[in-house]
């Protein structure tokens, strides 16, 4: 007998760390976890080679143990098990049998000594405490706009900037950026750090809403992420990443304060009509209001208008719609600040309530 445990206590650290494992690889073992038991704690650990997560639980042993189990079939297996039922894992020559609640399961495992982890980082720098609930929330008004597969590297990391007294995060496709600042409690040594996409929104998945503490260890090459008792240990990009913070602009030819909700629900109106392919939004700011408008291939037409308390000169510009889309949908904000100008020089927002929070989207050309 290698383990008899409840389903939902092996269920639990499986969930956390199988999203890292990837379903197709050229090293089978990469599909595998880790299961390894000291006689008083379980842990399970998943990597893709460039990210590592290692979840850890009390449960007593009689032997220790290491052994590779698919994880994907596994977490199936034990999503479609009853909840609460027993568990008991036997070793059964080369394979691992696991039976409960009247069923039997025989998996195929790999030797645990081929796993490859990530050795921990020689050059690290003084942890991190942050509260998870406020990082949390930043990474959320921000994460949406990272690149995805860009062949320019740093556009699908996130930027992490210790400067001081705060620590900077921006996520930036080359046409937009989300920024947010986070102070920290005491002054850190400038740093620069460039976690990969999958890692930052494995980060985002992995913090509670709740005041409890993360701790980030930056390296020279990684980053660890110790939250409760799961540990992200990712690999850093080595790139180099242009200075966003030099495309914000200075000034505004026109600034306007709108009701959230009430404009994205106008955008999604407008949007219905949208063009397939190019997905533009019009935008024509007049004296007390704003109009939006979307058109298509077929020469169809959607309008709707907004009152606003500007008065100034008139100003078109046209913007991707989804990236006005998505900064309402994420920025859980009552109003949202506008400003805009002529010359190309994009579209900045900002939360009235949240002086850390940034969104830079360029117009569309043309």
């Amino acid at each position: 007998m290698l383990l008899r445990t409840d389903r939902d206590t092996l269920l639990a650290p499986l969930s956390i760390v199988c999203g890292v494992a990837p379903r197709r690889h050229a090293l089978p073992i990469l599909s595998h976890a880790l299961l390894e038991a000291d006689g008083e704690n379980l842990a399970l650990t998943a990597s893709d080679l460039e990210i590592q997560l290692r979840s850890r639980r009390a449960v007593p042993t009689d032997t220790p143990f290491r052994l590779c189990l698919p994880a994907r079939k596994l977490l199936d297996i034990l999503r479609a098990l009853p909840a609460g039922c027993e568990l008991q894992l036997k070793r059964h020559g080369s394979q691992l049998l696991l039976q409960a609640a009247g069923s039997r399961f025989l998996l195929q495992t790999l030797p645990a000594d081929d796993f490859p982890l990530l050795e921990a980082d020689a050059d690290t720098a003084a942890p991190l405490r942050l509260e998870q609930g406020g990082l949390k929330r930043k990474l959320g008004q921000i994460l949406y706009a990272l690149a995805d597969n860009d062949i320019r590297p740093y556009l699908n990391a996130l930027l992490l900037q210790l400067d001081g007294g705060e620590l900077r995060l921006i996520a930036s496709d080359g046409v937009r950026l989300a920024f947010q600042r986070y102070p920290l409690p005491a002054p850190q040594p400038g740093r620069t750090l460039l976690l990969p996409r999958k890692a930052a929104l494995e980060l985002a998945k992995l913090l509670g809403d709740r005041d409890a503490p993360v701790l980030l260890e930056p390296g020279a090459r990684q980053l660890a992420c110790a939250i409760g008792d799961t540990l992200l240990r990712c690999k850093l990009l080595d790139a180099r990443a242009p200075d966003y913070l030099r495309l914000l602009p200075e000034r505004h030819d026109c600034e306007l304060t709108l009701q959230r909700l009430p404009l994205l629900e106008a955008v999604q109106r407008v949007a219905v009509l949208a063009h397939a392919k190019f997905r533009q939004l019009e935008l024509a700011i007049r004296p007390g209001q704003l109009a939006l408008r979307c058109r298509n291939a077929d020469r169809e037409e959607a309008e709707e208008t907004l009152p606003t308390d500007w008065q100034g000169p008139p100003l078109d510009a046209s913007f991707n719609l989804q990236y006005l889309q998505d900064v309402l949908t994420h920025v859980p904000a009552e109003h949202l600040r506008f400003g805009l100008g002529g010359d190309q020089r994009g579209m900045l927002v900002t939360n009235p309530d949240d002086p850390h929070f940034q969104y830079l989207a360029m117009p569309l050309r043309g």
